[in-house]
């Protein structure tokens, strides 16, 4: 096994710098600089500390250690709903840019990248005093770099453009009033360092093996692919949400443009084209490469991550309680219905097969690997081996009317099969930030908006394989030839979403593709199973209910406000509209 760099286990670094609530953090260090940078351990455990928040968005104990962006979508509800937690006050629209209401938000979204972009710019500084060896320091810089460059992508997803401070380090003493840069200075900035250092960064067999794990220029590629994906997006391709033209040039690019989509496409093939990765596949059952992907730190398919010591980090957070999981997080019938037939097919195609007598039939594998259902099976601990999970109304323990449950689902998600969140033992995993999956969708999309449609088929024939997917006669894997730009959108859209579930993609792509308002609004739906007939031939009748919290997603919403406190501290910064 190869020995792994680990992310969020570095306590050393962590004590050499503060965190702050402030915008731009003040070098106060219970370690000195000079101590910190005379040694080459602690300057490293300093760039350590940089890498240890890069999963800071992914997290599932994000908020209030049990919420996450995840369960503020059509793709899941929440087990708690207290108007204050973080999770709720994103998805009923009460967020607000008053300090009091974003604070809890605002902490993360805002205060976490830009505190270790001071970091790396901290860090950029001192390099050179250091005692690491000059082919060191080269390629710690660019490590240091592409994490700068990760924290700005996550700022433009949130806001748009943001204040780029370049390499300044600012000292207590400093007020600085920077303006927020305009959208399109922000990409290029940012695609600009992902370049330069994916000249520099080693491939992932570059590193030795203690350094797996580190940024790679397979990492900077696949994060300028999706930078620019992001950027072609109808969120910021020209649509922003106001009349200011100021404004305007700061949260989007001023006008529409399929050069936009064109420059994704291309980063994307870049990617592809290096044949650093590639999908996971393993085929001793249908779909079994999507479920061990997740279970393997080490893996083709890995192009960043933050690596965990051996865990049950999922199967804490997902499981229900009859396998001693918290079910944080619980599948909505949105996203079961998002899943198509093993053929291929929608639900809704009558030629699909889909029974709604009998829905979890002969459904893409990975349903089963993503949703656990009504009768499906799963580890249980006090009989060792796989029981079936009993979700009807009325059911013990886990049934529609347990105390927390919210769907007629529980999510399994990246979970191991062969442990209950009770049990002994735990999983190889890593926390996956870009996989090639990713890669292979975006350069679909990008592609199809350019309306070179054609080119999309193969890519996404890779992944319906993969995940098990009958390939049919006509080895079209059930997608219909021949498909418009707008046909193929949808298709490309639903197979993001079924991917790339419980991935940190859902809230940002419903965004960026404006459609949050048509599909984040109203009620989820769940599903009211009731049983029927005597053992042991039960009947079960399936009812589709509206889920017990309304979400209410306005327009303002595609961007987040800027907390009022930081606008005090910086009065050149524009406030985002509707806010």
């Amino acid at each position: 096994m190869k020995k792994l760099f680990p992310y969020l286990l570095v306590a050393l670094a962590a004590s050499s710098c503060k965190d702050s609530d402030d915008f731009l953090e003040p070098k106060t260090n219970a370690l000195t600089e000079e101590t910190v940078f005379a040694d080459s351990i602690r300057t490293m455990g300093f760039l350590s500390r940089i890498y240890s928040s890069s999963g800071y968005s992914f997290d599932k104990g994000r908020w209030s250690s049990h919420g996450n962006s995840e369960q503020a979508t059509d793709d899941a509800e929440y087990a708690y709903s207290g108007a204050f937690q973080t999770a709720v006050t994103l998805y009923n629209g009460s967020l607000s840019a008053l300090s009091g209401q974003a604070n809890g938000l605002i902490a993360d979204i805002w205060n976490i990248p830009y505190t270790n972009i001071r970091r790396t710019n901290l860090f950029l500084e001192k390099l050179p005093t250091t005692p690491l060896s000059a082919r060191t320091q080269q390629r710690v810089a660019a490590e240091a770099r592409f994490l700068r460059a990760w924290y700005y992508h996550h700022l433009l997803i949130n806001y748009g453009g943001v204040p780029l401070i370049g390499d300044k380090v600012f000292e207590i003493t400093d007020f600085p009033d920077y303006p927020r840069s305009s959208y399109a200075d922000c990409v290029d900035y940012v695609v600009s360092e992902l370049d330069a250092v994916a000249a520099i960064l080693p491939t992932v067999a570059g590193y030795s093996e203690q350094d797996y794990g580190r940024a790679t220029r397979g990492a900077a590629l696949a994060l300028k692919a999706r930078v620019l994906l992001y950027a072609a997006s109808p969120l910021f391709n020209g649509g922003a949400e106001t009349t200011d033209p100021a404004l305007a040039a700061i949260i989007s690019y001023p006008t529409t443009s399929t050069t936009h989509w064109q420059r994704a496409a291309d980063a994307a093939l870049a990617v592809i084209n290096s044949r650093q990765y590639s999908l996971y596949t393993d085929n001793t059952r249908p779909g079994n490469g999507f479920y061990q992907v997740f279970l393997r730190r080490v893996n083709p398919e890995y192009i960043f991550a933050v690596n965990r010591g051996a865990n049950k980090d999922f199967e804490v957070f997902y499981l229900p309680s009859s396998r001693s999981g918290q079910a944080n997080s619980m599948p909505t019938q949105n996203l079961v219905d998002a899943f198509p037939m093993k053929n291929g097919k929608a639900i809704t195609d009558p030629t699909s097969g889909y029974d709604p007598r009998n829905p979890y039939l002969n459904r893409d594998p990975r349903f089963g690997y993503s949703i656990i259902f009504n009768t499906a099976r799963y580890f249980l601990q006090s009989s060792g081996q796989q029981a079936e999970v009993l979700t009807y109304d009325g059911a013990p323990t886990d049934g529609f009317t347990a105390a927390g449950q919210r769907t007629g689902y529980y999510s399994r998600k990246m979970c191991d099969e062969t442990l209950a969140a009770n049990s002994p033992g735990n999983t190889e995993r890593g926390w996956p930030l870009l996989r090639y999956a990713e890669v292979l969708l975006g350069y679909a999309e990008a592609i199809n908006e350019t309306g070179q449609t054609t080119l999309a088929y193969d890519k996404l024939k890779e992944l319906r394989s993969r995940a098990g997917i009958d390939a049919g006669t006509d080895g079209m894997y059930g997608l219909t030839p021949n498909m418009t730009v707008a046909q193929m959108r949808a298709v490309i859209q639903n197979e993001r979403r079924v991917e790339l579930a419980n991935e940190d993609h859902r809230w940002n792509d419903i965004r960026r593709w404006k459609i949050a308002v048509a599909v984040n609004n109203g009620f989820n739906k769940r599903m009211q199973i009731t049983r029927g007939g005597t053992s042991p031939n039960f009947t079960y009748t399936y009812t589709i209910t509206n889920s017990v919290r309304q979400h209410v997603f306005q327009p303002k919403q595609y961007l987040m406000p800027i907390t009022d406190s930081e606008i005090r501290k910086m009065p050149s910064m524009l406030q985002n509209p509707g806010y």
